[in-house]
């Protein structure tokens, strides 16, 4: 295979509810945006979505976390505005996030798969393609959400007011070839690729001559966190893989020509992906002074108006129509970050609200109905006996600790009405799901919020008999970020982080050394 030219931009940094309904549910937007004769015959929109992987939103543990299907409907509905016919497509991977469950985790996951589904629904999902994340409750469960799918080597032909946009599912490279071929000889103008695949596993197809598609999502990424940054593939083909986790969309802008052909891309938006990038440097440095903890207030808030100010200039550069060149048929291909500060579509949002304000009580009532408590520590081992025992002989850091946001992870919690989401509570209570520690929602009691042994490990047997060999006295970095990752905590600096939980009797070097 030649050489290929990848062009990676850091896209920054990190649930259902009632069963949708039978009849159809109207897109939104689709009031305001009756496409006029005008722009119907001048091109069309299309964005895409994929490996969503379960995600409503952003677990909300820092600020200004992207993602949200409320955020992508909005996004949607704000594109049909432009009067152009506009199509939403999902590549899949998208209803769950892990490929087992637990039983616990059951109620909760079909759920949110519901939530997304009703949502997708709401958005006008003209197709989309599956992949295993969406067959973790099985096939029935998910064609029973009554989205428009299509097979693995499926093919299917959609209006898009003056030319037809052929979409093709392949999970191999003979379904990609045959497929697209097929929507070509069927009469598609312009072909999209939905490939169950990571960008760098179908790099060689797109670069194979006579390849019918116009352009390839990799909808698959490899990893829970390996799909942190976008990439952009300038092969003979482009190929396009979105930041995971329901984070961006790709926004596909298509420009007919007088007469029907084969579609070019625009390659001359150097000046925009210059200043987008440009602004995306910016926002990343303003993010993480952001999320510093102990920032002053003031300096918090003008840094904040700031971001806000650079992500309207960020989203208009980006939703602008593109100047195609006279005469052709042409596309050109932008990222679309679904921003914090984007509002909500008012009735997604309701979706994602349901979902928040059910989902805990559904967790709830199977714990207290099928719950099991943690097995019982081993001969010899340390079990957890919370901060009480800690208090005797370390009131001196108590203080310490009692001042950190760590004391604090349960009321956080409870602020959001998310205690009882198991998404959240496994690092907002100490021993989650450990010998001798809390595997019950309906049994957190003296274990909420981050204490002394989610650090420094269970100490039944240090309460007994101190000593510096059974406890962990200096818990590293390899500890704080099971919890503070990629995701949760994407400002995460372990030097930066941890003077902020150190004081007297807490690490704090004595003076004078």
């Amino acid at each position: 295979m030649r050489a290929v030219a990848v062009l990676v931009l850091l896209a920054g940094v990190l649930a259902g509810c009632k069963r949708a309904p039978e009849s159809p549910v109207q897109p939104v937007g689709t009031a305001e945006a009756a496409p006029a004769a005008s722009a119907q015959g001048s091109g069309a929109l299309l964005l895409l979505s994929a490996d969503t992987r379960g995600y409503l939103g952003p677990c909300g543990c820092s600020e200004n976390m992207r993602g949200g299907i409320d955020r992508a409907a909005f996004a949607v509905e704000q594109a049909r505005k432009s009067g152009l016919p506009l199509l939403y497509i999902d590549g899949g991977d998208s209803l769950f996030g892990e490929p087992t469950l637990k039983p616990a985790q059951v109620p909760q996951e079909e759920r949110k798969a519901q939530a997304l589904a009703e949502s997708m629904k709401r958005m006008g999902l003209a197709v989309r393609a599956t992949g295993e994340l969406d067959d973790v409750r099985g096939v029935a469960f998910r064609q029973g959400l009554g989205l428009p799918e299509l097979p693995p080597g499926g093919v299917k032909l959609l209006p898009a007011g003056a030319r037809q946009v052929g979409v093709v599912a392949a999970q191999s490279v003979e379904q990609l070839t045959r497929g697209s071929a097929q929507a070509r000889k069927e009469g598609a103008d312009f072909v999209v690729a939905l490939f169950h695949g990571t960008v760098e596993q179908v790099q060689a197809a797109a670069d194979q001559p006579g390849l019918e598609a116009d352009l390839i999502l990799a909808t698959h990424t490899a990893t829970e966190f390996s799909g942190e940054e976008h990439k952009l593939v300038r092969a003979a083909v482009p190929v396009v893989g979105l930041q995971s986790k329901g984070r961006e969309l790709l926004r596909v802008d298509l420009g007919y020509g007088p007469r029907k052909g084969r579609f070019s891309q625009v390659k001359s938006q150097g000046d925009t992906e210059r200043e987008v990038a440009l602004l995306d440097q910016r926002l990343g440095l303003l993010n993480k002074e952001i999320n510093l903890p102990g920032i002053d207030p003031q300096l918090h808030k003008a840094k904040q108006a700031k971001l806000e100010e650079l992500v309207a200039r960020k989203q208009k550069l980006l939703t602008e129509p593109v100047e195609a060149p006279a005469g052709t048929n042409s596309f050109s291909l932008r990222f679309l970050p679904l921003e914090s500060t984007l509002l909500g579509q008012p009735d997604v949002l309701k979706v994602v609200q349901a979902y928040d304000r059910d989902v805990g009580q559904m967790n709830l009532a199977w714990a207290r109905e099928h719950g099991e408590d943690c097995p019982a520590p081993k001969k010899g081992e340390a079990a957890f006996v919370g901060n009480g025992p800690c208090q005797d002989c370390h009131a001196e850091a108590m203080p310490v600790w009692e001042h950190s946001k760590h004391a604090h992870g349960w009321t956080t919690l409870e602020e959001k009405g998310k205690q009882f989401h198991l998404n959240c509570v496994g690092c907002h209570v100490t021993g989650y799901e450990k010998p001798g520690g809390v595997c019950r929602l309906d049994k957190v009691a003296g274990r909420e919020g981050v204490g002394c042994e989610s650090c420094h490990g269970p100490g039944s047997l240090h309460s007994e008999e101190p000593t510096t060999k059974n406890i962990v006295r200096n818990p590293g970095n390899a500890l704080c970020v099971t919890c503070h990752n990629p995701e949760n905590s994407p400002h995460f600096d372990y030097a930066t982080y941890l003077p902020r939980i150190l004081g007297p009797g807490h690490g704090q070097p004595a003076a004078g050394k």
